[in-house]
This record gives C-alpha cells, structure tokens and sequence, in this order.
C-alpha cells in the first residue's frame, strides 16, 4: 500500500509542484484550448493556446 501512496504522492507533487495557481492555469487554458477547438477553429484555438501559455509564463516569471 505504501507503494500506491508514494506514487499518487509524487504525481501530485510534479504536477501541482509549488504553485496550485499554475497547474489550476494550465488546465483551464488546456480546456479553453478544447472546448474552442470543438467548438469554433482549430486556428482560433491555437491562438488561445499560445495567449494561455504565454500569460501563464508570464504569470510565472513576474509573480511577487
């Protein structure tokens, strides 16, 4: 069992790592990404891909 506990453990500490706001920015953009992908364009949904990641580096970079 402890095996188990210290797989989820470190999928949770590399995906979620420092910063819960970055992994919870990357997922919204993922299904921004999607949603205007199924929706609209695949053209427009690169761009939203783009401006997400882009913003999130941003965000990353030049936090306080």
């Amino acid at each position: 069992m402890k095996y188990v506990e210290a797989f989820f453990r470190f999928w949770y500490d590399f995906l979620i790592g420092d910063d819960w706001r970055i992994a919870a920015g990357i997922v919204l953009v993922l299904l921004l990404t999607a949603g205007t992908a199924h929706w609209l364009s695949a053209g427009v949904a690169v761009l939203i891909l783009l401006a997400g990641v882009l913003l999130t580096e941003g965000y990353v970079l030049f936090r306080p």
